[in-house]
C-alpha cells in the first residue's frame, strides 16, 4: 500500500508515471503529425444516428457516451485537442465496405473479424463485449437478482450456435437444460410466449433488444468480458493500409494499460445503463 512507501519514494513515482504519460502523449502526436486526412484536424465518424449509450442524444461532439467518451480519450492521446476534432457521419454497411474513406477512423461498434480484415484496417481492441442477461420486467418482479444463485433457478433458452452454452454450464450452473435454438430471433420469440425466464447475450445485442424488441425488456446484468470464450472485441476502423494505423494503436494501447479505457466503459456500460456486473 502507498502509506508504507516513503514520501519522496512516492513523489518520485508520481513524476515519473506523469514524465512517462506527457512522453507518449508527445511520441503519439509526433507518430500522427501529416497523416491525417486534413491537416492538423482528426476526423471521427460515427453513425448517425448514434445510440445510447454509446454516444448520448446523438450528439457526439459531447463527449458523452462510451464511444463519444472513448473517441476523445483517443485524440487526445494522439495530440489533437477537442477543438482539433471533427466529426462526421457514415453508415454502418458504407463504412466496411473497401475503399477510400472519408474520416481518419471510425467507431460504432465494429466486431473485429478476419472477413472484415481484408478490406478495412482496425485498431487495437478498444473494447470486449461481456455476455450479458437479458430478462423481462415479470421475471424481475418475481425476484429474479444480478447473482448466481437467482440465475441458476431460471428458465433458460439460448442460441445454440453461440459460446453462450458453457456459461450456462459452467459459471450459472443453471438447475435445468436449457432451451436450444438456432438463432436469437426465436430465443426472443420463446422469452415473449414465456416458455423461458432468460437469454444470454453480448451486452450490446442484450441491450439493443431490451430498448428496441422486448416491450419490458431488462439486462439484469453483465459478466466481467474476461468470463466469456472469445469475447466480440470492438476496433476503431480505419481505410486499408492507414498511415495512422500505429499511431492509433498506440493510443488504444496505451488507454487500456493505463486503466483509462476501464473507467470509461465503468461510467458509461455500468453507472449510466446500470447493469451491475455479476461476479
Amino acid at each position: 500500500m502507498t502509506r508504507n512507501v516513503p514520501l519522496n519514494k512516492w513523489l518520485q513515482l508520481v513524476v515519473a508515471g506523469a514524465a512517462l504519460a506527457m512522453w507518449s502523449n508527445v511520441h503519439a502526436a509526433e507518430c500522427a503529425a501529416g497523416k491525417t486526412i486534413k491537416d492538423g484536424v482528426l476526423t471521427i465518424a460515427t453513425g448517425n444516428p448514434a445510440y445510447y449509450p454509446w454516444v448520448m442524444d446523438n450528439a457526439p461532439d459531447s463527449g458523452k457516451g462510451f464511444e463519444a467518451a472513448v473517441a476523445y480519450a483517443v485524440a487526445d492521446r494522439m495530440g489533437f485537442g477537442k477543438d482539433k476534432v471533427e466529426w462526421t457521419s457514415a453508415t454502418f454497411d458504407q463504412s466496411i465496405q473497401p475503399g477510400a474513406k472519408d474520416f481518419d477512423f471510425n467507431l460504432q461498434q465494429f466486431s473485429i473479424t478476419e472477413e472484415r480484415e481484408k478490406v478495412v484496417d482496425f485498431s487495437e481492441p478498444y473494447y470486449s463485449a461481456p455476455m450479458a442477461v437479458l430478462v423481462r420486467q415479470g421475471t424481475v418482479d418475481n425476484g429474479a437478482t444480478a447473482s448466481i444463485d437467482s440465475l441458476k433457478t431460471l428458465k433458460w433458452g439460448i442460441d445454440s450456435n453461440t459460446t453462450g452454452m458453457a456459461m450456462l454450464s459452467e459459471t450459472i450452473k443453471s438447475e435445468t437444460d436449457p432451451l436450444l435454438y438456432d438463432d436469437n430471433v426465436n430465443v426472443i420469440e420463446a422469452m415473449k410466449a414465456n416458455q423461458i425466464d432468460a437469454g444470454l447475450f453480448d451486452l450490446p445485442t442484450a441491450m439493443y433488444l431490451s430498448a428496441v424488441v422486448l416491450d419490458d425488456g431488462v439486462v439484469l446484468g453483465q459478466f466481467p468480458a474476461d468470463r466469456s470464450d472469445n469475447p466480440d472485441q470492438f476496433g476503431l476502423l480505419m481505410e486499408d493500409g492507414s498511415a495512422l494505423k500505429a499511431c492509433v494503436d498506440e493510443a488504444v494501447l496505451s488507454l487500456t494499460e493505463d486503466g483509462t479505457l476501464a473507467s470509461i466503459e465503468a461510467e458509461w456500460l455500468q453507472q449510466t445503463t446500470g447493469v451491475p456486473v455479476i461476479e
